[in-house]
Order: structure tokens, then C-alpha cells, then sequence
């Protein structure tokens, strides 16, 4: 009786143990990790204009990109709909991958910028910019500078 109540043991448990294994490799996430790249930051307040340069990396997706500027740690009311020509908020169309009309991928050596226009809060010399870029919902990269 004893060799059969072990064995019942022993199966209940393996049974355990494989339930437990499925759990662990189901919660696992094969995610495939988000693009790695440096970047520049350069604002100026005299003109209201931040640039982005690509310094090294992998190229960025521009059409999976969002970009999220603050001034003096306020985000502005109208963030740029990256691509784009012509948006709220910002003069006329950006330059670089920025531009809807560029090339979708951003790679080493692009600089990229928009012109503030019309929106809140304003951007002077000597302000505090934050830039957070961020692919498909991942944050790439968050950049800071003082607006000369």
C-alpha cells in the first residue's frame, strides 16, 4: 500500500511542478527590446526653436515615435505630431525626419527640429528643456538643456 500511496506522491507532484513551469514561461516576455541610439539636444530661445541631433545608434522609426517637450518641467499644451507639416502649436513644417515629407527612418548624423509658435507654455533663453523620445511606447532617451 505504501509503494502505490508514494507513487501517487510522486505524480501529483510532477503535476504540480509542470504547472507551476507553465505559469513561469507563460508571464515571460520575448519582447524584443526597443531601439538604443544617442542623441543631442540644442534649444534657442531667441528663435523658440529645439533641434535633435542623431549622434549614434539605431536608426529611429519616425513614424512610431513620439516626442514630448516641456519647458521649465511644463509640457507644452500642443506636442508635435511626429511626422508632421504644419501643426498646432509649432511654425510652419520641421526640419529633418521631423518633416512629413522625409524619410521615415532617423539615422546617425540627422538633426531633426521644430519651431515653437502659438503655444504654452513660451520658450526664452535661459529656460530649462526636457525632450522625451519614445518608440511604440518605450522611452528611448530623455534629454535636457538651458535654451541659449
Amino acid at each position: 500500500m505504501s509503494p502505490v500511496i508514494g507513487v501517487l506522491v510522486l505524480v501529483a507532484l510532477t503535476v504540480c511542478l509542470a504547472a507551476v513551469v507553465v505559469v513561469g514561461v507563460g508571464a515571460w516576455s520575448l519582447e524584443s527590446p526597443g531601439p538604443t541610439a544617442s542623441f543631442e539636444l540644442e534649444a534657442d530661445g531667441n528663435d523658440s526653436s529645439i533641434t535633435i541631433e542623431h549622434v549614434a545608434g539605431d536608426a529611429i522609426d519616425v513614424e512610431a515615435l513620439s516626442v514630448t517637450i516641456a519647458v521649465d518641467g511644463t509640457e507644452l499644451d500642443a506636442q508635435p505630431p511626429i511626422p508632421f507639416v504644419g501643426a498646432k502649436g509649432f511654425d510652419g513644417a520641421p526640419d529633418g525626419p521631423f518633416n512629413a515629407k522625409s524619410d521615415s527612418a532617423w539615422t546617425a548624423g540627422e538633426r531633426a527640429g521644430v519651431s515653437i509658435a502659438n503655444n504654452s507654455p513660451t520658450l526664452a533663453a535661459g529656460d530649462s528643456v526636457t525632450v522625451t523620445l519614445t518608440v511604440d511606447g518605450r522611452r528611448v532617451v530623455t534629454l535636457e538643456t538651458t535654451a541659449t
